[in-house]
């Protein structure tokens, strides 16, 4: 009886340790996708200055999912789709890779292409704000 109460208090301070595995962090975050806001041309924008970035935190929903560290750290990307008649957004991430010298955003843009015209009230402006947890450079495939 000696040996086995020892034996239970050592086995329960070795799994009681405090040692915390390291927590990995995405490599992207899709911070808002929204169907009507955006710009009146197509575009894809790459925001890495902190200046820049802290245009971000004006928008109320935005400031919530932005923080000081991330004007440091992070990288964003506006993906505006233009005037579409669609009744939502098809500029799609489908992967972002990071290797050794910069991140690779792999973008699918389904979107059918439409002329603007101001007389269609039917005409959204589609956007979606990506954050990226790295710094390295960023080239769209």
């Amino acid at each position: 009886m000696r040996k086995v109460i020892p034996a239970f208090l050592v086995l329960f301070l070795v799994s009681c340790s405090s040692t915390k595995a390291p927590v990995s962090k995405q490599l992207y975050e899709v911070l808002t996708t929204n169907n009507d806001g955006g710009a009146n041309i197509k575009f894809y924008e790459i925001l890495t200055e902190p200046k820049e970035i802290m245009m971000l935190l004006g928008d109320e929903t935005l400031r919530k999912k932005i923080s000081k560290d991330d004007t440091t750290n992070s990288s964003f990307i506006i993906l505006n789709s233009g005037p579409t008649k669609e009744t939502y957004n098809r500029i799609k991430v489908e992967k972002v890779i990071e290797t050794a010298t910069n991140i690779e955003v792999y973008v699918k843009d389904t979107q059918k292409s439409t002329e603007q015209d101001l007389a269609d009230e039917n005409i959204s402006y589609p956007y979606t704000i990506i954050k990226i947890n790295s710094k390295k450079p960023i080239v769209f495939k």
